[in-house]
């Protein structure tokens, strides 16, 4: 990685003040670094307070900014002749991602010069890359990615995690997921007293697997001291409703469950449209619900909600879809800011560190049960 400029001023303050800054990766999608420096535009004419350092080809990148009035001063340029593709598999981007714009747009966070980093690159080579470089906060075994599902609770969503940072998760895996989304929650979404469901064929209490049987054990524990409301088992038919607005589950299933509501909500929106195209008196009707499938348009676009969080790091890291053009690359910014404002790393330790205890002591009850019996 090309080290720093020690001459280099940094992001430089607006005149009304800059206190957050944000690392943006800017070569990973698929829409290149100009759709990146477009989402960076809009944010920063919506949002004074925000700084960024862009990571990529200097000189491209330069041209990009210089283009935009008055962005040049609220950016740092950091250049990085490597990219990490779509194709690059994470355990050749450990080894050789050194130089590249995602391995210097994480180590932005990691020497404290940013507090958030944002990327739409290649999720697998983000998350090995930031374990590496992050470190996990002390306590996690396995890291999750969360997302946010649109649902009919007031906020317009629930977050659901894991879905796809790892394919496995034990209880107290489950019980960290629990406690990470519960303050993703607070500190992303404003909700002041989450209600977390954990995610099962069925809501009654003599199904699923063990480890479920156990994380409904542990999750029930900790929340009262968690500051949450456990709803117990969940299923696949809550995801959008309003009875949660946390959702936990595996990596394997959370990811499947991801994969399928993208697919169809894009078979719908298809089947609309044909509907619609059908003939003159669909079209007629189309234009006569003009207004309310504007609404419903907004209401369930996706680049509204474009941002998944890697939780469990010693640092933030907001993954954008590799498709997002500027608006979605601008609400990818705006979760980052929003989560670094509200302090969310430090809380997010603390609610760790507190899941880590409750483990811990429901395993020692569970070892002076054994010992007696």
């Amino acid at each position: 990685m090309t080290a720093p400029d020690a001459q280099s001023p940094g992001p430089r303050a607006p005149a009304s003040g800059g206190s957050v800054v944000i690392s943006v990766d800017a070569m990973g999608g698929d829409r290149g670094p100009a759709a990146v420096v477009a989402g960076i535009a809009e944010s920063a004419e919506k949002n004074s307070e925000i700084r960024f350092i862009v990571h990529g080809d200097g000189d491209l990148l330069k041209r990009l900014i210089d283009k935009r009035r008055g962005l040049a001063e609220r950016c740092d340029i950091r250049h990085a002749s490597g990219v990490v593709t779509m194709d690059d598999k994470p355990s050749q981007i450990v080894r050789k991602g050194e130089g590249t714009s995602m391995w210097s747009a994480i180590e932005s966070v990691k020497q404290g010069e940013a507090t958030v980093a944002v990327s739409c690159g290649n999720t697998g080579a983000l998350m090995a890359l930031s374990m590496i470089r992050l470190r996990k906060l002390p306590g996690v075994n396995r890291p999750a990615i969360a997302c946010l599902w649109p649902s009919r609770n007031p906020s317009g969503f629930n977050i659901m995690l894991d879905v796809g940072a790892d394919i496995r998760a034990d209880a107290p895996d489950l019980l960290q997921y629990a406690m990470m989304g519960a303050s993703y929650a607070r500190n992303g979404l404003g909700v002041p007293d989450p209600r977390v469901g954990l995610l099962n064929v069925g809501t009654e209490e003599h199904k699923g697997r063990a480890e479920l049987k156990e994380a409904h054990e542990l999750i029930g524990q900790a929340a009262a001291t968690g500051g949450f409301a456990y709803v117990g088992f969940v299923e696949g038919g809550d995801l959008p409703s309003a009875r949660a607005d946390v959702i936990v589950t595996d990596g394997f299933t959370g990811n499947i469950a991801l994969k399928t509501g993208e697919g169809t909500a894009k078979l719908v929106g298809d089947f609309l449209r044909e509907a619609f195209a059908n003939s003159f008196m669909s079209k007629f009707a189309a234009l006569l619900a003009m207004t309310s499938l504007k609404r419903l348009q907004k209401r369930i676009d996706p680049r509204r909600v474009n941002g998944g969080v890697f939780l469990g790091l010693n640092g933030t890291v907001v993954k954008s879809h590799g498709s997002a053009d500027a608006t979605g690359i601008s609400a990818a910014i705006k979760l980052a800011f929003q989560l670094a404002k509200s302090g969310f790393q430090d809380r997010l330790a603390a609610r760790v560190a507190q899941s880590v205890a409750v483990a811990q002591a429901e395993g020692g009850e569970s070892s002076e049960k054994g010992a007696a019996t």
